[in-house]
């Protein structure tokens, strides 16, 4: 971390463009927000653009604007989320989801340095630094061909690679001590945590990284009542499961089924609220929704008995 923290002060002294890698809920945004803020950039717009949430549909809107009358429903002109991070920051989050027919237009806007919105002859001129995320593999989308090669070292002029949870537990206390300070009632006693509580957060390899243990101790601190979180506090989070009980071990598969159940319980079944919180494309909690619907009700299925949508 120490060593990610000396590679954001680099980073955020120089334009080039920025691809941040790592699993779901390290923290992305976070460091392209610290790389936005603490550079020469500072003082102008950072606009964060969640390529998974944007609608096919309307893609090119959202990303170059549009001109009055240029399709239906078009009543009005609108300015593009590009032309709005304008002498700023763009941070372009999960890259990876967007289609590969909108990332040759992406790859022309950001090489030519301006944009045409949908229905105009005229072109806008733009200069924005350029920061992308991404939990997929690009390399391998590439190889693949379902990333443009082109646009891919376009934007991996720098890289950083996050670390997960599992490989810094040491800051697990740390960051339990901020989550409590951040849930508690100001007007309340500030609660703890117990060492027992501690251990069972350390044994466990958390799959959702950061996130994961945000909403674990936002959900323990909603349910519980004592001032000091216990263990047996920790244990009533449907998806969450002690490593160290080898009888409460569940396939990795079967949890993130419940981490998803949670979400879209949490989010009264909103499917691009629950992507979000779990810090997943919408397009992939789609794609698993409909894999589970084929599933048939068998261990996968139990989840369901322990909430209720």
């Amino acid at each position: 971390m120490l060593r990610l923290f000396d590679l954001i002060e680099k980073i955020s002294q120089c334009s080039s463009p920025v691809l941040i890698t790592g699993e779901t809920g390290t923290g992305k945004e976070l460091v392209a927000r610290a790389i936005h803020f603490s550079g020469k950039y500072c003082k102008k717009a950072f606009v964060p653009i969640d390529c998974s949430a944007l609608t096919p549909s309307l893609i090119e809107s959202e990303l170059f604007g549009h001109v009055k009358g240029a399709f239906t429903g078009a009543d009005q002109s609108r300015t593009g989320l590009l032309q709005s991070a304008n002498e700023g920051t763009i941070f372009l989050d999960e890259i990876g989801e967007l289609p590969i027919n909108m990332q040759a237009k992406l790859l022309r806007a950001l090489q030519e340095k301006e944009i045409r919105p949908v229905g105009s002859s005229d072109r806008i001129p733009i200069q924005v630094r350029i920061i992308a995320a991404t939990n997929r593999d690009l390399e391998s989308e590439v190889r693949a061909g379902t990333f443009r090669m082109d646009l891919f070292f376009r934007l991996n002029v720098l890289q950083t690679t996050l670390p997960t949870l599992r490989e810094r537990k040491e800051d697990i206390p740390l960051l339990v001590n901020h989550f409590l300070k951040k849930f508690s009632d100001p007007l309340e006693q500030q609660r703890s945590i117990s060492e027992d509580g501690l251990r069972r957060l350390n044994g466990y390899d958390w799959p959702g990284n950061v996130r994961e243990l945000e909403n674990v101790i936002e959900c323990a601190l909603a349910l519980s009542s004592g001032n000091i979180l216990t263990a047996d506090d920790l244990a009533t989070q449907p998806y969450y499961v002690s490593a160290p009980d080898a009888n409460a071990c569940v396939t990795l598969a079967e949890l993130q089924h419940r981490a998803i159940l949670y979400a879209l319980w949490k989010t009264d079944g909103n499917r691009l609220a629950a992507a979000r919180l779990l810090g997943m494309g919408k397009t992939t909690l789609y794609r698993k929704l409909i894999e589970y619907a084929k599933v048939p009700q068998t261990s996968l299925g139990a989840a369901r008995e322990e909430i209720t949508l």
